[in-house]
């Protein structure tokens, strides 16, 4: 009976985010009376798994482990099926375990450390969130179940980095992890579509095997995308110098983050992927060149580091890096088990660090002698190597221009076409035609200027829809139709502040998750 009840290690953290959720939505639970009821449900929702997966882990050292368990169909579309699958071998096992390990010890810590926060709710959420995602990451039984995994475990990175919204910083160097994962997100949907169109599969163990019947090319494709997946999320070059701004969050979210579990995920991707990556040498070269550097990177950076939190990460850093180069060298089980000691470790050293500082009275260390005697060395060491302007230039500034420019657009074609108020400055039909009753404004500026053949097209029929508004609607229908009109919007104003409250775009951020799974 105990692998038929694998699909509740998963469920049972989600269904505690949803449940406090939803408790922060309603008013349940608020402050500090509230804070032991959260911390209780958190701390079970993660106990009762861990527990399971040890019966699990005896059951499977007694009998041998379970394997691939398939417990219906999730969706199919012609030729293509994705099961609802969970994988019991011994690194899915093992690494599960660890992972409800290091979550309960980090949610018994973040009770003392979060007391008196006013997003207590909000974090314990994130926290069981993140513990489900994880859990689902290394129990999956195929790349569709374990991307969203991924996925919910990249969205709950991102909302626990920007937890003090407040702050610019926080704001900012959310969006650049957001970003920066995004990216490599891309590479796993790559990997997920060519699987299915050459393999017709994305079961782990099948792929395994039908990938020896493709062609090197094909093959290749595919590992490249789930490499690039794997090198985003771990911080591996180019794309480290995100896992250093993400420590803008509380200090248990980066020991569970980025100090012991998700950025060991790209790890667990490629060990899983195992029989994949060994069939593409050129691949297993790149891999052990990119953490090869990364982990110079780490080492020569962490040297120059002045505080606690930037030196562990960075040494986390050289320690994924160096995963990465043991599996280019095909030693995948050595990588597994360096994974295993690096992330209790680290763990350990994060949710230590607090106290460490209270600890510390003496001036940071000296950056060594021989490092001094390379002031070019050294200036690179301390910019970081310049990535992080470079991470700017490529990814969040491009970005941050095209949200621009569908603000923009929204604002002068979207927003102008269903008659919603203008946001960018100017005024909307009522506002202008009230303007224009008072004196105050001028008909001639009520419509904007076109350019070209089109563009005074336009220009012409706005003009002559603005006068029919003006003369036959507005001023026709009297004071009534103003003051409904007034009315109505004072309505949508109040719902829409409603919901950009951060409880309510929370709940329809779960709402979102829940259609899409």
């Amino acid at each position: 009976m105990l692998p038929s009840l694998v699909w509740l290690i998963p469920l049972l953290p989600l269904l505690a985010a949803g449940w406090i959720g939803l408790c922060a939505v309603v008013g349940w639970y608020r402050g500090e009376r509230g804070e032991r009821p959260i911390a209780r449900l958190a701390f079970a929702a993660v106990l009762f798994p861990l527990l399971l997966l040890l019966l699990l882990d005896v059951s499977a050292l007694l009998r041998g482990v379970p394997g691939q368990l398939v417990f219906g169909s999730w969706f199919a579309s012609g030729e293509y099926r994705v099961q609802l699958s969970f994988t019991l071998d011994a690194l899915g096992l093992s690494l599960a375990t660890l992972v409800a390990l290091i979550c309960l010890a980090t949610l018994g810590f973040s009770v003392d450390y979060m007391h008196r926060e006013a997003g207590f709710q909000r974090f314990f959420m994130l926290l069981s969130l993140f513990s489900g995602a994880m859990l689902l990451v290394v129990l999956a039984g195929n790349a569709v179940l374990a991307f969203v995994g991924w996925e919910l475990a990249g969205v709950s990175s991102y909302l626990l980095i920007g937890y003090a919204f407040e702050r610019k910083s926080a704001v900012f160097n959310a969006t650049r992890a957001f970003v920066t994962n995004r990216v490599g997100d891309a590479g796993f949907i790559l990997g997920i579509a060519l699987s299915l169109l050459w393999l017709g599969t994305v079961e782990w163990p099948q792929m395994a095997i039908f990938s020896r019947e493709v062609e090197p090319f094909s093959k290749g494709l595919i590992a490249l995308g789930f490499l690039f997946a794997a090198l985003a999320k771990s911080a591996q070059l180019p794309f480290s110098p995100w896992i250093a701004r993400a420590l803008e969050g509380p200090t248990p979210s980066s020991a569970l983050f980025y100090g012991s579990l998700m950025v060991h995920a790209g790890v667990y991707l490629v060990i899983r992927l195992e029989p994949l990556f060994s069939q593409v040498n050129t691949l297993l070269l790149l891999m052990g060149l990119l953490g090869l550097l990364t982990a110079l990177y780490g080492w020569l950076v962490g040297l120059v580091q002045t505080d606690i939190k930037s030196s562990l990460i960075f040494s986390t850093n050289a320690q994924v890096g160096l995963m990465f180069l043991e599996c280019g060298l095909g030693w995948f089980e050595l990588a597994a088990w360096h994974l295993g000691l690096h992330a209790v470790w680290r763990s350990y050293q994060f949710l230590h660090a607090p106290a460490l500082l209270q600890l510390v009275s003496e001036a940071a260390r000296e950056v060594p002698a021989w490092l001094r005697r390379w002031p070019r060395l050294h200036a690179a060491a301390l910019q970081r190597f310049w990535l992080d302007a470079v991470a700017d230039w490529l990814l969040v500034r491009p970005t941050r221009s095209l949200a621009e420019d569908l603000q923009d657009f929204d604002q002068r074609v979207v927003t102008r076409m269903v008659g919603l108020p203008d946001q960018s400055g100017s005024l909307n039909s009522l506002a202008r035609w009230e303007l224009l009753q008072q004196g105050r404004g001028d008909a001639d500026t009520a419509v904007g200027r076109g350019r070209g053949m089109a563009g005074r097209l336009l220009e012409w029929l706005a003009r002559v829809l603005y006068w029919f508004e003006e003369h036959l609607v507005l001023q026709g229908a009297g004071e009534g139709l103003k003051q409904a009109i007034d009315a109505l919007g004072g309505y949508l104003k109040r719902v829409e502040e409603l919901l950009s409250q951060p409880r309510y775009l929370m709940l329809l951020i779960m709402a979102t998750f829940t259609v899409i799974i």
